[in-house]
């Protein structure tokens, strides 16, 4: 047995494959934005790879102790996931790493860096952190936080309203397009908004066509989109 969706609880051997996962892809993170600087004297560097380490170590946090039964669902493809998410999912982890690699060689040969002054590139950092904080908030708030665009029949998915799923439908998303927005900014380089612009369209159809399948599938989903009106941004869509 894996995991229990009733209860939650979750095997040694699940539990070790994720974390396994999430340090692995910490490093390939790590070792592809310092390996594109060619050095490791890169404070600003420093600073999106630790608010990096920092919202998988939140994650991993709020999943261990508050929703163990994710654990198991967020670890490889399910019954019911779309074969367009895949997709888009491989079109997204791409991005991520092109943006590390594309702003370490920036960093590494001048060639737009450093775009901002230092105080504008430390607040943009601030306010990413924040937007992977709102990642984690989401997380701790819906049960059924996947990283598979899928209806979970077999855990009796419910609609997720409280939390900041009260002021938009995706609020992770919407935390996910702030890192994608400002982490060039932290970088320092006009280059890495090329593969976090990809990263942001990319998230902004992801969002539209999992509204369209909970719409579709989810009971309860149409009632809640009726009362909580805009996807991702209050007031504009």
């Amino acid at each position: 047995m894996t995991a229990d969706p009733r209860t939650g609880h979750v095997s040694p051997n699940i539990l070790a494959r994720y974390l396994a996962r999430e340090t692995v892809g910490t490093i390939v993170a790590g070792v592809a934005l310092f390996w594109a600087a060619g050095t490791l004297w890169w404070p600003m560097g420093w600073v999106v790879f630790g608010i990096y380490a920092a919202w998988v170590a939140g994650m991993a946090t709020v999943l261990v102790t508050l929703q163990p039964a994710l654990i198991a669902e967020r670890l490889g493809p399910k019954r019911g996931s779309k074969s367009w998410d895949l997709v888009l999912l491989a079109i997204l982890g791409v991005a991520n790493l092109a943006r590390l690699i594309v702003g370490g060689l920036d960093f590494r040969n001048g060639w737009t860096s450093p775009a901002f002054p230092l105080s504008v590139m430390i607040l943009a950092a601030a306010f990413a952190a924040i937007g992977y904080a709102v990642m984690v908030w989401a997380t701790a708030s819906n049960a059924f936080f996947s990283q598979q665009v899928r209806v979970q029949e077999e855990r009796g998915q419910t609609v997720a309203t409280g939390g900041p799923y009260r002021f938009v439908r995706h609020p992770g998303y919407a935390g996910a397009l702030v890192f994608e927005a400002l982490t060039p900014i932290a970088l320092g380089s006009w280059l890495a908004f090329i593969p976090s612009l990809v990263g942001a369209v990319t998230l902004i159809v992801r969002a539209a066509l999992e509204d369209k399948t909970l719409q579709t599938e989810l009971p309860g989903y149409r009632e809640y989109v009726v009362r909580t009106r805009y996807r991702l941004v209050p007031g504009i869509w």
